[in-house]
């Protein structure tokens, strides 16, 4: 891999139809956007429930495949690219088992444009983050009881060349190829999940206590790449 500090990135590959849209500059990769967000919408009637944590399986691979093209064909070309990330796509590491998956489309912000679509296929908005990069989540809800249903999936909305989508993939890359960093990680996360249960933490706290680790194995990766 390699790139200069000016022009866009795209080190990891895309899905066909994504062009670069899920690359970013180098310097917006490097440069970390962390804000309290004063506009932060999270759903009110998500179910509490101790984090799950588990070895990793390989059907999750066939999961996301099933998952994306569901979510492209209902899309169409709303969608303009969309990734495999998170834990789940990284061979070998034991983690939550939810998929998570970026999915880009020309501006979140407006939610006319994918929200009505994506609930047709049971994926309902659980988190609004206007001030982080224009985030939205969605998960697979049933639409009566609100619980989560099979495959569980974290969906990721972004806009077109999103730092976060890059980082996500550069991670996700680096994790599967590095032995030692992967089972580094694999340890925070089992500390953090344990850590996060005894206290009844919610997933964001049990993910702000593995932050440090993750801000480090990033920084090896921007090492690497000559990009620090």
């Amino acid at each position: 891999m390699s790139a200069n500090n000016d022009g866009p990135v795209d080190p990891l590959g895309s899905h066909p139809r994504s062009s670069n849209l899920l690359s970013a500059e180098v310097k917006e990769i490097v440069t970390f956007n962390d804000v309290d967000d004063p506009d932060l919408w999270l759903r009110p009637d998500l179910p509490h429930a101790p984090i799950e944590f588990v070895d990793h399986d390989p059907a999750w691979a066939e999961n996301y495949s099933q998952l994306s093209k569901q979510i492209l064909t209902r899309l169409g070309d709303k969608a303009l690219g969309i990734a495999h990330v998170g834990s789940t796509s990284v061979p070998g590491l034991a983690a939550k088992p939810i998929i998570d998956v970026a999915l880009v489309v020309a501006d979140p912000r407006v939610e006319p444009d994918f929200r009505p679509l994506l609930n047709q296929i049971g994926f309902e908005l659980v988190i609004r983050q206007p001030a982080w990069y224009q985030h939205r989540m969605f998960k697979n809800l049933d639409a009566h009881s609100g619980i989560l249903v099979a495959p569980m999936c974290n969906l990721h909305v972004f806009g077109p060349r999103c730092p976060e989508v890059a980082r996500m993939r550069l991670f996700r890359d680096w994790l599967t190829g590095s032995s030692d960093d992967r089972n580094r990680y694999q340890a925070v996360k089992l500390r953090s999940v344990a850590e996060a249960n005894s206290a009844g933490e919610t997933v964001m706290e049990y993910n702000a206590r593995k932050q440090c680790v993750i801000r480090e194995i990033y920084h090896s990766i921007f090492r690497a790449e000559g990009w620090i």
